[in-house]
């Protein structure tokens, strides 16, 4: 009974915190990491987290980017090819060259370096999509852009981390890791051509929201397949949504599969982001985590929306990538997590990353809602 009172607790808080959102003008999923902030175990200890509220939290961000990919146009992704990689690139390099130096500069190893520099290069695109879609900027060409550059920035991410992990357990696994996952990409190919042959044979079955059951199977199927791949399982879930948004019943999917997920298993996801937090971190190196925090943004702010204008993008279309691809959250909390796991850092590392790393998903919304008040006309459409 213990975690169906997390899930009420959290359910109703987040109602109230859109509420609030709304009165007070900022974005819906501010008010629901703040309000996770609040239940957390660091503050009046409502919600302390556990195996069904974490499994329900991946979920909700596994459907969040499931949903991001069928309402992405995919030739409009395709379209923006260059400027996607473009940006990719750059936000991955900086970061890592950066905060590399800086942490190395500051007395760490060099591996647990450039570790910082892998978990700062992670961007985490679902607080953006959320703040994307509640403003109506999702489907706009920097929309597309910033999906297009986190997918391939998660990828480069990861194989980056792979890499690293590789050579630090003796670099014996490698080739089998890169074999695997370039396997698995050769296989979404093959699932963008077939999905919607499939579906004829689904609409011929006589079973109850048989479209959305095979969408959701998809979806699922694909993050599994994803993270046994050793990549991030939301990379996946995007895709199934890219293949499902070419099917005649894509805007039924996604009028189902949103009521699922955000009147359940997004919020939780939301509002369990901190329940990791530890102000000791804060109050101990406040110096380090403010200048982290400043260079989290800076990092990927700067070389996204100079990339964007070496695109030939407006300068708004710019700024939203810019800020776009601020946000860290779940990629950059994944990889950390994997550091402490392998003993690549230690706790109060960790602690020291999760603060920079929800300073900055908080963050992150008011800056995107900064530059979209400035273009109401949505003109880049």
């Amino acid at each position: 009974m213990e975690d169906i009172f997390q899930i009420t607790i959290i359910l109703f808080f987040s109602m109230l915190a859109t509420l609030l959102s709304k009165r007070l003008k900022i974005p819906e999923v501010v008010g629901q990491m703040l309000i996770g902030i609040i239940l957390a175990p660091s503050v009046l200890g409502l919600i302390n987290g556990g195996h069904t509220i974490e499994i329900m939290s991946e979920i909700g961000v596994i459907l969040l980017m499931f949903l991001a990919g069928i309402e992405s146009d995919l030739e409009v992704l395709r379209k923006n090819l260059k400027p996607s990689i473009l940006v990719a690139l750059s936000g991955v390099i900086i970061p890592i060259i950066v905060f590399g130096s800086v942490a190395l500069y500051s007395g760490r190893t060099l591996s647990t370096s450039f570790f910082y520099g892998i978990v700062f290069a992670a961007t985490s695109v679902s607080i953006t999509v959320k703040v994307l879609q509640e403003y109506g900027y999702l489907s706009t060409k920097a929309g597309n852009i910033i999906l297009g550059a986190a997918v391939v920035d998660d990828i480069l991410a990861i194989l980056i981390l792979s890499v690293f992990k590789s050579f630090k357990n003796g670099g014996g696994n490698l080739i089998v890791q890169f074999s695997m996952e370039i396997l698995f990409f050769i296989f979404l190919i093959f699932v963008h051509k077939f999905i919607p042959k499939v579906w004829k044979f689904i609409n011929k079955l006589p079973i109850y929201a048989k479209n959305t059951s095979a969408a959701l199977i998809i979806c699922l199927g694909l993050s599994l397949l994803a993270d046994k791949v050793g990549m991030s399982a939301v990379i996946g879930s995007f895709f199934a949504g890219i293949a499902i948004s070419q099917t005649e019943v894509s805007e039924l999917i996604e009028k189902y599969v949103s009521a699922i997920g955000y009147v359940v298993f997004i919020p939780i996801f939301f509002v369990s982001i901190a329940i990791s937090i530890n102000f000791d971190v804060l109050v101990e190196h406040p110096f380090i985590v403010i200048l982290f925090t400043l260079l989290a943004i800076l990092t990927k702010f700067v070389p996204a929306y100079y990339s964007g204008k070496a695109c030939n993008l407006e300068k708004n279309e710019s700024l939203l990538i810019g800020t776009g691809m601020v946000s860290r959250g779940e990629m950059s909390l994944i990889v950390a997590q994997i550091g402490l796991s392998g003993a690549i850092i230690n706790e109060d590392i960790y602690s020291e990353l999760v603060i920079v790393i929800i300073l900055t998903t908080l963050i992150a919304p008011f800056l995107i809602k900064m530059v979209i008040k400035k273009d109401n006309t949505k003109k880049y459409i």
